[in-house]
């Protein structure tokens, strides 16, 4: 197969991968996929990571991603 191809449906899981954490998350839910809104947030994380408190702001929110994935497999395992 080709290389490009190769990168294409690696990006292509990439973001199928990420949409599912925006799912996960809640948010289409949330906000009746309402795209502004769910852009927006994610701009405002994005703004959130270039202050100063970065490291501490990525500390909180990796903690907070490993518990939902940790309850989340809990549920799943039920």
């Amino acid at each position: 197969m080709r290389e490009w191809r190769v990168k294409r449906r690696e990006r292509t899981q990439q973001l199928i991968e990420l949409g599912g954490l925006i799912a996960k998350a809640e948010l289409i839910e949330l906000k009746d996929d309402d795209r502004a809104v769910i852009l927006g947030l994610l701009i405002e994380a994005a703004n959130t990571l270039r202050g100063d408190n970065r490291d501490l702001q990525l500390l909180l929110w990796r903690r907070r991603g490993a518990r939902a994935f940790a309850q989340n497999q809990l549920a799943d395992s039920r």
